[in-house]
């Protein structure tokens, strides 16, 4: 009874979650109240001091450059690194640019991605290829999700002039995990040259307990507002310090650089600023920084993914005893995505547009087609009920 009462006052700080069933998370989470106001009270800071101000402004001690650096402190607590490594950018697609456009890749080059990777990431190595005429090739990770070894398919398609790896640690359509840590070794010890790594990790921080130090991840780009449940428009990106200065930044400017009292270009910033370029919206770091120590003042990483685990375990079996739905994963979810299918001829579309109008809200994937409902750690037993019983009247 105590946790419930517990559980019911804390989400009451998620104004989002407030007279509807949320499965979301991997689309965009809520911000929470007090991350709003942080939002709210860092704009009012600013606009006080005098936004162009000396005290606000100052390149050592004033505050923006603290507030930068509290931010990047509070993200690298979660993914076990230091604060250096971290790059601040708006979301998951530019932190992978910022590594796609920095390889200085060469005539033959080829890039490995995995069948499941955003049409954003794509896009991007599409156009890679168009002016550098490097080749691409597509290694078939989906249909591992319960048979075959990730690591057995992806070690299939490397050849000797593949240069880079894109893969995601979560698989946003089928919520697998991939075993990233035996990924990455596997392409570090490819020869003549390692196979870098570039993880889209959208799905996986503020979701997974994370120690990149010692996954030996060469870069990882992620979000704040999906499991962090931080403002939209606010993300990162890690870059392993072994490699840092063999990949060059492509968005430039002044956080980019040191510059002389002359304000002359003297040389690149010594750590993950030299991707950061101008001015930002600093206020959304004082949210992102209070919704990770909501997060972090509920429990640990490891102690809010299992939690997210119990409450998957709990909707899967749920969706499971639905005569027409199919779930993808044969077993127990390893995230807090789920992913289903139903043996019928209404569409999936049709099917989140009606579950919406009872606010009950999650969406349609592709590849493979299918809906995809999310929980957190602070979702309600008797949201997944809802959401199971008015499915489940749906399609009778």
């Amino acid at each position: 009874m105590l946790e419930s009462v517990k559980l019911k006052a804390y989400r009451e700080q998620f104004l989002g979650l407030a007279k509807k069933a949320y499965f979301n998370y991997g689309g965009q989470g809520p911000l929470p109240l007090p991350s709003l106001d942080a939002i709210y009270q860092c704009y009012q800071k600013l606009h006080d001091e005098g936004p162009f101000s000396r005290r606000i402004n100052n390149d050592e001690t004033g505050f923006l450059t603290e507030l930068s650096q509290a931010t990047r402190a509070s993200i690298a607590s979660e993914l076990g690194v230091t604060s250096e490594t971290i790059t601040l950018t708006e979301n998951v697609t530019v932190g992978c640019n910022i590594v796609l456009w920095g390889i200085d890749w060469q005539l033959g080059d080829r890039i490995l991605i995995s069948d499941a990777e955003h049409p954003g990431v794509i896009a991007t190595i599409r156009e890679l290829k168009r002016r550098f005429h490097i080749e691409i090739d597509i290694c078939p990770i989906v249909e591992t999700l319960n048979e075959g070894d990730p690591v057995t398919v992806i070690a299939q398609f490397l050849q000797p002039n593949t240069r880079l790896l894109v893969v995601s640690h979560i698989l946003r359509n089928t919520g697998q995990v991939l075993p990233l840590a035996d990924i990455v070794k596997l392409c570090h010890l490819q020869q003549p040259e390692p196979v870098r790594v570039l993880v889209d990790a959208a799905q996986s921080v503020g979701l997974l307990p994370l120690n990149l130090a010692e996954l030996e991840v060469d870069f990882y780009a992620f979000t704040g507002h999906k499991w962090w449940c931080g403002p939209e428009g606010l993300g990162g990106l890690y870059v392993n310090p072994e490699i840092l200065t063999k990949l060059s930044p492509t968005f430039i400017g002044w956080r980019s650089i040191l510059y002389d009292k002359h304000e002359a270009f003297v040389e690149w910033q010594p750590n993950g600023q030299r991707y950061e370029v101008a001015t930002s919206a600093y206020p959304l770091y004082a949210g992102l920084q209070r919704s990770i120590t909501l997060h972090q003042e509920w429990g640990t990483s490891q102690e809010r993914y299992q939690k997210v685990c119990e409450l998957s375990l709990y909707l899967w079996q749920r969706l499971s005893e639905l005569s027409q739905v199919f779930c993808l994963r044969k077993q127990p979810p390893e995230s807090g995505l789920v992913s289903f299918q139903i043996a019928n001829t209404i569409s999936y579309k049709d099917i989140v547009y009606a579950l919406e109008a009872q606010k009950i809200f999650l969406r349609k994937v592709t590849n493979p087609d299918c809906l995809r409902a999310c929980v957190h750690y602070f979702t309600e037993r008797e949201e997944i009920d809802q959401l199971v019983k008015n499915l489940d009247q749906l399609l009778h």
